[in-house]
Parts: structure tokens; sequence; C-alpha cells
């Protein structure tokens, strides 16, 4: 009997020891050892929409339970003012992506179209605009979070990161993504030489997101002399489909697919909005639990702005949605948003990010 207790006490000094080992060691890891399985959305319960004004160029978040109906956490007000955060003292194209590490990382053009008319500015732009063009700005602003409320901050100016791009006209809608293939972080984004023609290319960017990596690089080369810009990869089995906006006619979305990420993509004549006036800013995010996408985009040739929604299960046929509070898709507390992207969230994520703001919801 006193062999039986004097093993008992050996066991539960040597458990003790290993829990309190594990407990270290998870600490040492810190919230990254907690991160949920990001190749699969079994882990996610909600959804995340960035997105900016015209009236303050800043950055606007709106949260759903459901991926139909969106209700801004600061009620139509930003959580980041542009001018806190920005060279130019505003931001536009605000792009959210959620890397490999389960990191939030933020892109956001850095210019401000109306610096101007809100005394930010003594000209209407930066640098001339008949030698520079319409908004000419020289780069972005990278943000990073692991809980999307404290955020480090970087300002990359392209002429400031490579020789001879003094001549650079503009530099637009950075998106986010992870190159397999490399094991890095690509930024891609629209890109023009003084006054010439918007196209899309693409850099490596390094952990810290405050630099890039390599000079941008053509990332698709339209089979028409005219500007292309937006462009927005999602990942589907082992195909990348690029959706993008040309201005070929009247501005609108389309489509290339590669099985490559930054390089061979082919051209597809077709349209994929159905909007008789103009359109830009595709984003493309899954529905969770389900095997669909939605195809969102900006409708900007109408007034108020407004979002316009279709969704595929297979990239080829599109079912539309309408437009937000036009359909099914509902924007709750706010209007006239531009330039937006979503991205998955765990339950808690959700709930933390709207009890932070004060919103009631409940995700579950």
């Amino acid at each position: 009997m006193k062999r039986m207790s004097l093993w008992l006490v050996l066991f539960s000094l040597l458990l003790f020891q290993c829990q309190s080992k594990i407990s270290k060691e998870d600490d040492q890891k810190g919230l990254s050892s907690f991160m949920p399985d990001v190749s699969s959305d079994q882990a996610f319960s909600a959804y995340l929409m960035v997105y900016f004004k015209d009236s303050d160029h800043s950055l606007h978040m709106a949260l759903s339970p459901d991926g139909y109906t969106f209700t801004d956490i600061n009620q139509g007000k930003a959580v980041i003012a542009g001018d806190t955060i920005a060279e130019q003292k505003g931001i536009r194209d605000p792009h959210i992506y959620r890397g490999p590490d389960g990191i939030f990382y933020l892109a956001m053009t850095d210019l401000h179209i109306f610096a101007q008319r809100d005394g930010l500015r003594k000209t209407e732009w930066q640098r001339p605009g008949e030698e520079f063009g319409w908004g000419n700005n020289r780069g972005f602003v990278l943000m990073k979070s692991s809980d999307l409320i404290h955020w480090s901050k970087a300002n990359v100016i392209l002429s400031d990161e490579f020789e001879g791009y003094d001549s650079l006209g503009c530099a637009w809608a950075p998106e986010t993504t992870f190159d397999e293939s490399k094991g890095k972080l690509m930024l891609y984004y629209t890109m023009r030489w003084k006054n010439g023609l918007n196209k899309m290319y693409y850099s490596y960017v390094n952990d810290a997101y405050d630099k890039l990596l390599t000079e941008p690089k053509l990332i698709f080369q339209y089979p028409k002399e005219v500007s292309y810009i937006d462009a927005d990869i999602t990942k589907v089995g082992e195909q990348y489909h690029m959706f993008y906006t040309p201005h070929d006619g009247m501005p609108g979305i389309k489509q290339a697919v590669s099985s490559k990420i930054n390089q061979d993509y082919k051209y597809d004549s077709l349209w994929y909005d159905s909007e008789p006036e103009a359109s830009e800013a595709p984003n493309v995010w899954k529905r969770i639990g389900e095997e669909k996408w939605v195809l969102m985009y900006d409708i900007y040739g109408i007034h108020p702005h407004n979002f316009g929604f279709r969704e595929t299960s297979d990239f080829k046929h599109f079912e539309d949605l309408g437009h937000f509070n036009e359909g099914k898709m509902k924007a709750s507390n706010f209007s006239s948003p531009k330039h937006g992207a979503v991205v998955h969230l765990t339950q808690s994520e959700a709930q933390n990010l709207a009890n932070h703001w004060g919103l009631e919801m409940n995700f579950k």
C-alpha cells in the first residue's frame, strides 16, 4: 500500500512538471501557436470587410456573421484615420489578407485625391498632373496585426526603395498574397510610368512587411494598348483566378487564369460583371462551408457609389446577387463604400473586434 502511494506521488510530480513545461513552451510561442488552420475554412464563422470612403480617405471595417448582412463596427465612421498613417494624409483601396502564419496583412494606396480641397495640400496633386497624371502618388501604407486592433505600420515609397523610380506616375491598389513556391509574401498592384498606361505588377515583401525585396515586375500583359488595373488573385485548387479591370471601352471586370501565381495568365475576353455603368476593384471571397465564391466589385459609375455582387461555384457561371440593399446583400448601417475586400474570421476574432468597438453582435 505504501509502495502504491509513493508511486502515485511520483507520477503526480512528473505530470505536473510536464504540464508546466508545455505551458511555458506555449507562452514562448505566443499567439501564433493558437492560430486556426488557414488551409481550411472549417475554423471560421464570420466575415470582415475593409473599405474606404471618398468623404474621409480613411479605413472602415464591417462585420458579418453570415456573409450576406454587413454591419460597420464604428457606425460608418473610420477605424483608422488616413491622416494618421499616410504620407498624403489619406488612404484608398484597402485590402486585407490572412497569411499562412495567421497574421492579418493590410495594404492600402497612399493617396488623397481631395487633399487640396481639404486643406492638406496646396496643389491638386502631389506632383504636376501634366507630367505624372491623375492622382499621382508614390507608394503604399502596409500594416500588420494579430488581433485586428493593434497594428504595425510602414510607409513604402517606391522611389525611395529603388533607384530610377523618380519617374513613377502612380502606385495603386496593393494586395497581398503568399507565394508557396518561394515561401514569401507577394504584393501585387497597379503602376505606371509618368502619365503612361496603368498596368499590373508584383514584388516580394520581407517578413516584417515593411520593405519590398524585389523591383516591380509585370504580372500580366493585356492584349491591347489600354490601361488595366486592380488585380485580385484567388487560388482555387491548383489554379489562380485573377480578376481585374481593363479600360477597354466601359471599364468592368475580366478574369485571367494561370497555374502559376505571378505569370502565364491566359487572356479571357469575357466580362464578368453585369453592370451597365463603370466598375472596378474586384475582390473574390469564399462562402464559409460552401463551394461557392462571391465576386464583389465597386460600381463607381453610379451615384451614390455601391458594391455589386455575383456568386459562382465554377468561375464560369455567375448568379447576380444585386447591389448592397438592392438584393440579397445588405449593408445595415453604412452607405457609399469604396474598393472593399473581405477575409474570414474565427468566432473569437470577430467577437473580440466587435466588443472592442462596442458593437453588439453575437457570432456562433
